[in-house]
């Protein structure tokens, strides 16, 4: 990050308009172990030139370490809020692209369900709202507002800016969606997954499978380490998530191509 991006992320923290923003901002900026933890284990997978998609951005800490590491990104995030910060704090980034969408299965509009008071779990599926509905850990969570956005499919990303190394997707139970619409295999990408919406994972894990991604893993919550440190069966990590607590409630299944297998998960 330069004096300048930090500076505009502190003009973010205080703009009353972005309030609703303040607490990620917080959270994800100013924390230099965290980035030196983000960058050390998305190494692995994303060195200088590379070129990275980024679906599901929200207020754009991962792209911070994309960039660190080196890489162009490409950023799709549907959310007006967020979209006003990616745009603000990497302004001067030509090596950021930010796509103001969603990613599904076909391109198109969509709905988007809006927490207004915690936009990270905003989401365009139906099912992960009502899936949160009374279940442990997701109390006072509300879906209050719902709003039209436009809908990218990862084969037309591809198809304007080219085949990325890695891809990052974290879309709140919409990861299956987002799957449906790439049809070829890729070298390396990450999906989100939750307890409350393991079929989504079930579903993610079978097309990645039949897009010839043959080796999985897993870090659990923010915790950018690896469960198993060695690369998996999609059916052998499919029964660990089936069978972990609801308490676990959520984590990233990081997936990669035979060609790929070389890719240390220390």
């Amino acid at each position: 990050m330069t004096a300048t991006t930090d500076t505009r992320i502190a003009a973010l923290r205080t703009d009353p308009t972005l309030s609703l923003l303040h607490r990620s901002l917080d959270v994800y900026y100013g924390d230099p172990e965290r980035d030196a933890r983000m960058d050390a284990f998305y190494s692995r997978f994303v060195s200088g030139g590379d070129l990275v998609f980024d679906i599901g951005s929200h207020v754009g800490d991962h792209i911070a370490s994309f960039r660190r590491l080196g890489a162009r990104v490409v950023a799709v995030e549907p959310q007006p809020l967020c979209l006003r910060a990616l745009r603000a704090i990497y302004a001067d980034d030509d090596k950021v692209t930010v796509v103001d969408a969603a990613c599904g299965a076909l391109s198109g509009r969509t709905r988007l369900h809006v927490n207004s008071a915690n936009l990270t779990v905003s989401t365009a599926s139906p099912d992960f709202v009502r899936a949160a509905r009374g279940a442990g850990g997701w109390e006072g969570e509300v879906w209050d507002t719902d709003i039209e956005v436009a809908v990218v499919t990862v084969d037309a990303l591809i198809e304007t800016y080219g085949v990325p190394t890695f891809t990052k997707i974290d879309v709140e139970g919409f990861e299956d969606e987002v799957l449906a619409g790439l049809s070829r295999p890729l070298p390396a990408l990450s999906f989100e997954f939750t307890t409350i919406a393991r079929a989504v994972a079930d579903r993610c894990l079978d097309r990645l499978t039949a897009l010839g991604f043959d080796g999985f893993d897993v870090a659990m919550g923010d915790d950018k380490s690896m469960t198993f440190r060695r690369w998996m069966s999609a059916a052998d990590l499919a029964t660990h998530l089936r069978d972990l607590p609801h308490s676990a409630n959520s984590g990233d299944v990081y997936c990669v191509a035979r060609d790929r297998q070389t890719i240390t998960t220390p």
